[in-house]
């Protein structure tokens, strides 16, 4: 449920960050295409994020931890602010791209 919620506020974020920094030039529209790719896309990574699930129990046999629970605990907490915060980047990117290099959305004439 967290991955869903996040991936939600990802794409509100992208919209407010693409809304608020880029100028009103720039060819940034949120249209039906622009909503529906990008969530085809983060059903598709949910999916990924469910193989790299099982990988947990797979490192526990090979890593060997001498406290499994311990283990067990920390590859969860890890896994899963990896998995909150990841939809984030686009929206960071788009951000630091409007920030940091506002040529990049200049239209040559």
């Amino acid at each position: 449920m967290a991955l869903v919620v996040a991936g939600i506020l990802a794409f509100i974020s992208y919209v407010a960050v693409g809304s608020i920094l880029l100028p009103p030039d720039a060819d940034f529209e949120v249209t039906i295409f622009t909503t529906l790719f990008p969530g085809i896309g983060y059903l598709f990574m949910i999916g990924v994020a469910n193989v790299f699930y099982f990988l947990g129990p797979l490192s526990e046999r090979i890593v060997r931890p001498l406290d499994p629970d311990r283990y067990r605990r920390a590859c969860f907490r890890l896994g899963l602010w990896f998995s909150v915060l990841l939809p984030f980047s686009i929206p960071a990117l788009l951000a630091v791209l409007a920030l940091f290099h506002p040529s990049y959305w200049r239209h040559s004439a």
